[in-house]
């Protein structure tokens, strides 16, 4: 029957305050061992939620047809990346999973068949950020595919019927980067904080405009915001989790921003929380 297994949770954990929603810019990997005022940005959001029974994260980072939850007890941390020291290969965050958020998740949404997956684990865009919130590795964690078959309007949609376990103790969160343009990184400034090119200026002012006001039609229409948005979105799935975060706010609720600054010429770090 529909929604057995949400009340299943519902029954050994009952409504709690609804909880926040996040969009993390989670950046270069290395940021998953450096010692910064990003990283910093995320414990300090994290000290000002209360511990949740679980997260469910969507990441840049797993692109499927379809759309799939990791369903295992203990997912693998996954090294999605070259060209990076050891000591990152080495990072395990051995969080446990959450078998029964997947089936909720699956339950929840209407709008497509979600695959229970037990391969994919936890990736990068999970992990390096997860792991300066909840250091210790013991909330579980669950990550949602991103559909590269569909449009932006889905996505948006499709977060929606998520809304329910926010008041389940389940920390949803997004995790990409707003403006993403790696061929146009300036590698030779990678640590020069707040570079940005003229056009990533452009296009994080009217993203954060329109995140503060409200505005979720002109993100979701990305596409069609002219040349800066194109420059900044040239592929949208460091972009899509930010429309999964929007997605689940309510009118009477807010945005913030933290971490609002650009890196490397054509990436920004800016995170939301919502609330």
């Amino acid at each position: 029957m529909k929604f057995d297994v949400l009340n299943k949770m519902a029954e050994t954990n009952s409504n709690t305050e609804k909880m926040p929603v996040l969009f993390l810019g989670h950046g270069s990997p290395m940021n998953a061992i450096e010692e910064n005022e990003f990283v910093q940005g995320f414990r300090n959001v994290a000290e000002g939620i209360e511990n949740p029974k679980a997260v469910l994260v969507i990441s840049a980072h797993w692109e499927t047809p379809g759309t799939f939850v990791t369903a295992m007890e203990h997912p693998k941390t996954i090294h999605d990346f070259g060209g990076f020291p050891r000591e990152l290969f080495e990072v395990q965050y051995p969080a446990p999973g959450s078998p029964e958020l997947a089936k909720a998740a699956k339950e929840l949404v209407t709008k497509t068949d979600v695959g229970l997956d037990h391969q994919w684990g936890l990736d990068h865009g999970a992990w390096s950020v997860i792991r300066h919130m909840y250091p210790n590795a013991d909330v579980p964690v669950v990550q949602m595919s991103i559909d590269y078959t569909k449009p932006a309007s889905y996505h948006y949609e499709l977060a929606k019927e998520l809304a329910a376990l926010r008041k389940k103790g389940v920390l949803i969160v997004g995790s990409g980067n707003m403006v993403h343009n790696l061929r146009m990184v300036d590698w030779r400034r990678l640590d020069e904080v707040d570079y940005g090119y003229d056009w990533a200026i452009e296009a994080k002012a009217k993203m954060n405009e329109s995140i503060l006001n409200h505005d979720h039609q002109t993100l979701i229409d990305f596409d069609k915001q002219g040349t800066a948005f194109k420059l900044s979105v040239p592929t949208p799935e460091h972009y899509l989790p930010l429309l999964y975060a929007l997605a689940l706010q309510d009118k009477n609720e807010q945005a913030t921003l933290f971490n609002d600054k650009a890196v490397a010429g054509s990436l920004t770090m800016t995170s939301v929380k919502i609330d």
